[in-house]
């Protein structure tokens, strides 16, 4: 007796419906796209208990004729792919042909749908066809799915809780509307509207119905293209970073998709303008000849493959970074969420500082004669930077008037009042002084009357050894020197004075992490690093004078609004602030 078979059709759906339908946004997931491939302009789902009860998508497009309306539960049956060619020409969201016949064999569902000429309902219960009828639909298509998982128990036990479910639907659905502005969508839970969308093709008031007014006014419009891409969308303001990435959102040619290398290349153009734990807003639509892409590798088809990626990557930082680079930073105190600000973020904002430099103890803070790091211009590495012309400057100047706490100096002008961190803004003053300072192919160079031994460990001597190249081209010369020793024979001039030994081994220790990093990211976190540690402190005392110098010298940086870390250097009241919180304006 043979003991290979054709699998029944209803085991082969049910096997490919956990592929494809592992909780009730898959299902609305799969409508909703068979919705737009159908040149809806108008989109409604209706839920009930988030969809395990019912999901309901209607939609005003083409709708299907009788015959067709039977043929889309069997499994493969498309209108959008004939040929092999068009595999890799695909235009629409769906191609595969396996979602409605999926969907029907762990549910009981109802399609309705009308082509112009006839309407037609189908009933289909556990992927069986039961009953064909007509029906009173006058234009487009509905589908109803009734009891999912009902004949699938096992699956249905490992539903999430009814508010993830929705929740993860609204997401879904929130981010079609953002792609398809075009559309008027509408999101219904147990009769009550969590969305609706005009579909004026307006993105901006997608955004607001979305994030609400506070987000929206802090969104940035940008567009950019190269001979292959073109991208349109807008990005946030640093100063409403989000804790997840999930709202770094991205379509191609209409559909949502997750691509790892791209959402990296977005984060790294807010480096030091948002902490490393935060994520900015973007809603980034890329338009692109489908040759260059290819999507059918997963079934969810949200993960994608490009041709092209690096030319991709160089126009997305041509788009965001010079944005960020011309804006006024300064967050308004109104709009910071200081109610979040618990003592518990607090404790967490401290331990963070204090575990991303844990060789010092409060006890071993090091800091600098103020006639070294303020009284002189910081940033300016060597003489010929003096005589080259500024370009004005991203802020007012900013008379200080008291400091709160040894912490916090208090400015003014006409603008308003502004509460400036003097360890960030010694901070950023810092790192851009070291970044350029390592960045110069010839180095001014230190000779050392007695050269500095350091020994390491045989791991670290082994590692470093690998890398001293990459040490000598910052301004170092170093050799190695008996067992697991080196020695430093000179060091570059911008080295702290009074703290060189401690910076030499910090960088030591950067390059003994084994990160793979190039020259650019070595010389970006050995900035990052000196400039935190040679900085001056909270509850460092300074006098107004030295307050002047550093706010000054703050506004000749080129991102004077953050610190390397990305938290901000200065806040600010705005004087029609200051009149509203004493009574002094009412509106």
């Amino acid at each position: 007796m043979n003991k290979i078979h054709i699998m029944d059709e209803v085991l082969a759906n049910k096997i490919a419906a956990g592929e494809v339908v592992e909780k009730t946004m898959n299902v609305v997931k799969e409508l909703v796209e068979n919705s737009i491939d159908a040149r809806s302009n108008e989109i409604k789902i209706e839920l009930i208990d988030s969809g395990v009860k019912r999901i309901k998508v209607s939609d005003n497009g083409v709708g299907m004729s009788r015959d067709d309306a039977m043929l889309a539960f069997s499994r493969h049956a498309t209108s959008k792919l004939s040929t092999l060619d068009d595999l890799f020409n695909i235009e629409s969201l769906g191609f595969r042909g396996e979602a409605l016949p999926s969907i029907a064999a762990v549910s009981k569902l109802t399609l309705k749908t009308c082509d112009g000429n006839e309407g037609t309902m189908v009933f289909v219960n556990g992927g069986k066809i039961e009953k064909v009828e007509g029906s009173d639909l006058k234009k487009g298509t509905s589908i109803t799915v009734e009891d999912l998982f009902y004949n699938t128990p096992v699956r249905l036990k490992y539903l999430k809780n009814l508010y993830i479910e929705l929740a993860n639907i609204t997401d879904y659905v929130n981010k079609m509307a953002l792609s398809y502005p075009n559309i008027r969508f509408t999101l219904m839970n147990n009769e009550k509207v969590l969305l609706h969308t005009d579909g004026s093709n307006n993105l901006f008031k997608v955004i607001y119905a979305i994030y609400g007014s506070h987000v929206a006014k802090k969104m940035i419009e940008v567009h950019g293209e190269n001979d292959d891409y073109a991208i349109t969308g807008y990005i946030s303001y640093p100063e409403i970073a989000k804790t997840s990435r999930n709202h770094i959102i991205t379509f191609v040619n209409g559909r949502l998709i997750r691509n790892n290398e791209l959402n990296r290349t977005i984060i790294e153009c807010y480096h030091t303008y948002i902490p490393k734990d935060k994520f900015p807003i973007i809603i980034f639509k890329i338009e692109v000849d489908p040759i260059l892409i290819d999507i059918n590798i997963h079934p969810t088809k949200m993960d994608i493959k490009f041709s092209k990626m690096n030319d991709l990557k160089e126009l997305v930082e041509q788009i965001i970074k010079p944005k960020l680079k011309a804006l006024t930073l300064i967050p308004n105190i109104t709009n910071l969420e200081l109610s979040e600000v618990t003592s518990e973020k607090v404790n967490t904002y401290k331990s963070d500082i204090e575990s991303d430099y844990p060789d010092y103890s409060v006890s071993e803070n090091l800091t600098l004669d103020f006639d070294y790091s303020l009284k002189e211009d910081v940033l300016a590495v060597d003489s010929e930077d003096a005589d080259t012309e500024e370009e004005p400057y991203k802020i007012k100047y900013m008379k200080p008037v008291g400091i709160v706490h040894a912490t916090y100096i208090i400015a003014e002008n006409e603008d308003g009042m502004f509460i400036i961190d003097q360890h960030a803004a010694q901070e950023r003053i810092n790192y851009e002084k070291y970044l350029k300072a390592m960045s110069k192919e010839d180095h001014k160079m230190v000779d050392l009357l007695v050269p500095i031994s350091i020994e390491l460990s045989n791991k670290d001597f082994i590692i470093f050894n690998e890398n001293i190249e990459l040490f000598k081209s910052i301004g170092f010369e170093a050799e190695t020197f008996g067992i697991n020793s080196l020695v430093i024979r000179a060091h570059p001039y911008f080295l702290p004075k009074g703290y060189e030994e401690q910076a030499i081994r910090k960088i030591i220790d950067i390059i003994c992490e084994k990160e793979a990093f190039s020259k650019e990211k070595f010389v970006e976190k050995t900035a990052i690093t000196l400039s935190c540690k040679m900085a001056i402190k909270a509850n460092d005392v300074i006098s107004l004078e030295e307050a002047e110098v550093l706010l000054n010298t703050l506004r000749k940086t080129e991102n004077p609004f953050t610190c390397p870390h990305g938290r901000p250097t200065i806040i600010t009241y705005t004087k029609y602030d200051l009149e509203k919180l004493f009574k002094r304006a009412m509106n």
